[in-house]
């Protein structure tokens, strides 16, 4: 490989906005792993919503990336139309051996810049989930399945964060599977503080249970469902209190219902420093109607904490039901019915979490998932060169 090609390999590295959330969390971890010798990588980003945390303005502070006009969570043509040409004049620039583009709009609009510019990089895109269930309408779904069929042609590398998100791709014939691949996410925690301690910053009484709902507060994730069981909980007398640790544009919905129901909930909105709200919480909960691979539950695995979650995308490689959590249906009496448990058995709280964090400690490390890319990449340069 050294011989038919110069090391450093160069990456390019493209996502539509860096919202808090697993995909810029994944990014940040491989930007920052990747052999600085072997690999010379560049992140190009556009914008968050105004209602949106910027990841590398907030946390990944010491990451470079380069801003691209346009480029954001919202399709508006001019803006894409914009993104796209300043994607193509970028790879015309740098001259990528490997484009990997992460998220889907930034996996359309990249490999279609990475086509236009006519240099002959190796396409990889990374599905941290998908957009086929739970979204858009019939039409706009079927849009989205054509124009992934096509792109997938053109793409070297497919990676899934998991097996039943790989499944539902391919029964969409989104892809091959030989070109396929499952790359689960990886992370790290740093050392929570203790539980007295974080209570007493957030203002909270020691003898109280805290169980926390972590992510965007966004339709897909459902907080409605959320504060259904919530109520439910209430209405059974269980004196568990809740967080909201996230922001998204149901924020103001889910504030005005708990006012208005009197619902033992407490926001604590975007947080930068979520080992803090770890260590206060006693179960974290999910109640999304689709999702990649959550890694809120792979952190909540990691500090020694049980879930309750909904079915739903590749939540089974993530949660071992009975082992390290409890999965249920997307019924709301099913949901409070599991932390009622969670809740009057301390022995079991204690048994799923020690196994929640030997299990994601082994296999959603971060150090793993550079490895795998950088095995990955490598792999990839060889074949290429060999031809």
């Amino acid at each position: 490989m050294k011989s038919r090609i110069e090391n450093p390999i160069r990456v390019m590295r493209v996502i539509a906005r860096m919202n808090l959330g697993g995909p810029a969390i994944q990014v940040s971890g491989l930007m920052r792993g990747f052999s600085e010798r072997e690999f010379e990588q560049r992140l190009y980003a556009g914008f968050c919503d105004a209602n949106e945390s910027d990841y590398l303005d907030t946390v990944a502070t010491d990451i470079r990336a380069t801003r691209i006009e346009g480029f954001g969570r919202r399709v508006t043509l001019g803006g894409d139309l914009k993104a796209l040409f300043t994607l193509v004049r970028e790879i015309r620039k740098f001259k990528p051996h490997i484009i990997h583009t992460h998220t889907a709009k930034a996996g359309f609009l990249g490999r279609v810049a990475s086509i236009l510019s006519l240099y002959p990089s190796i396409r990889i895109h990374t599905f941290h989930g998908h957009l086929l269930s739970g979204y858009f309408g019939r039409f706009k779904t079927y849009l989205i399945i054509i124009s992934e069929r096509f792109l997938a042609i053109f793409t070297d590398q497919l990676l899934a964060v998991g097996e039943k998100v790989m499944q539902d791709l391919l029964q969409a014939k989104i892809g091959k599977k030989e070109n396929f691949s499952i790359m689960p996410p990886g992370l790290e925690l740093g050392e929570l503080p203790s539980k007295l301690e974080s209570k007493d910053t957030l203002g909270f009484t020691n003898g109280q249970m805290f169980c926390s709902h972590i992510g965007r507060v966004t339709q897909i994730k459902r907080p409605d469902r959320f504060l259904d069981v919530v109520s439910e909980v209430r209405k059974r007398n269980i004196d568990l209190h809740f967080l909201i640790v996230g922001d998204g544009e149901l924020l103001n919905y889910c504030r005005e219902r708990i006012a208005r129901e009197a619902l033992p909930v407490t926001i604590l909105g975007w947080r930068n420093d979520i080992e803090r709200v770890l260590s206060v919480s006693d179960i974290v909960i999910l109640t999304s109607d689709n999702e990649g691979t959550p890694l809120s539950l792979i952190q909540a695995g990691m500090a020694n904490i049980p879930v309750v979650t909904t079915n739903v995308g590749s939540i089974s490689e993530v949660v071992l039901n009975g082992i390290t959590g409890i999965i249920t249906s997307s019924e709301v009496i099913e949901l409070a019915d599991a932390l009622e448990k969670l809740f009057n058995d301390s022995s079991l709280r204690q048994s799923l979490g020690v196994n929640a964090q030997k299990y994601t400690k082994l296999n959603f490390g971060v150090q793993r998932l550079v490895s795998n890319h950088e095995e990955l990449y490598r792999r990839l340069i060889y074949n290429q060169a060999k031809y």
